[in-house]
């Protein structure tokens, strides 16, 4: 993504979100801003009709990423939790849905593509929420923790990250420093996605990965970052974490009910909690 460009990969994102809402597993994860935040942009009941197999899997597991996080984030906020951070916020609508009166929400983005952000929720008509606030950061040229604070997160206290959709665009130096960050706070909690590399897939999971990685690789957001499961627990556990929940996509559907082909099999995605308890 150019610096004075916002992101594409966060409005391909963002059309599944709204497409999701016309599916038949709409259940699976509400989300009433979705087409509205997009305008002119949404998608309508023939993309659904289109929808060949490649885009139905990635359609759900947009969504359940989604409201795993959500679930996840309801559990921490009963824990006393007050503070969540969006960490890559593209159009994510948590902000504009938020349940929570003394929730505090920092969206974090590109610059560029938090300003795009901000001029589709002007034309379409919404207020800004009065408990988000916007942090433009550069993951790799600015300190997220600098930044969070200078825009009002209490440093001492818990917050919980949602970072979906981004780790892969992110180096590793990048995803690290945000993670140590993240660790650095007892009871801080973080939940994100990630890809295994080709050699852990199935043959499935191979093509997936290669046709999704040519696609976001083709306008210029090229897939970078890629883990193994094993390898990942031991760097975070490392840096300070001590309960570590990664389920795979086959494990997510297991989750959410066998919700229809949100994953079967080895096909390497990933959706991953963890947390700092002392």
């Amino acid at each position: 993504m150019e610096d004075a460009t916002p992101s594409r990969t966060a409005l391909r994102v963002a059309r599944l979100r709204a497409l999701h809402q016309l599916s038949p597993q709409a259940a699976l994860f509400r989300d009433p801003y979705a087409a509205a935040i997009l305008g002119e942009a949404a998608p309508g009941a023939q993309e659904l009709e289109q929808e060949d197999g490649h885009g139905r899997r990635m359609r759900l597991f947009v969504a359940a990423r989604a409201r795993l996080a959500e679930d996840w984030l309801a559990a921490a906020v009963r824990r006393g939790v007050r503070q969540v951070v969006v960490l890559g916020a593209g159009l994510d609508t948590f902000s504009l849905r938020n349940p929570y009166p003394d929730l505090a929400v920092f969206e974090v983005d590109h610059p560029a593509t938090q300003a795009w952000k901000r001029r589709l929720i002007a034309g379409a008509g919404l207020a800004e929420p009065r408990c988000a606030t916007f942090v433009p950061v550069n993951f790799e040229r600015q300190l997220l923790s600098e930044e969070l604070s200078s825009a009002g997160l209490k440093p001492t206290e818990a917050s919980f990250f949602i970072w979906l959709g981004v780790v892969a665009y992110l180096t590793r130096q990048a995803i690290f420093g945000t993670l140590s960050y993240i660790a650095g706070t007892p009871g801080s909690e973080v939940v994100f996605d990630y890809s295994e590399p080709a050699e852990n897939r199935d043959v499935a999971g191979r093509a997936t990965l290669a046709f999704h990685a040519a696609r976001v690789a083709s306008i210029g957001e090229p897939w970078i970052s890629f883990f193994d499961p094993g390898q990942l627990a031991k760097s975070l556990n490392e840096l300070g974490f001590d309960e570590i929940e990664d389920l795979e996509s086959g494990a997510v559907a297991d989750r959410l009910g066998r919700a229809p082909d949100a994953g079967r099999g080895n096909s390497g995605g990933h959706i991953l909690r963890a947390r700092r308890n002392f």
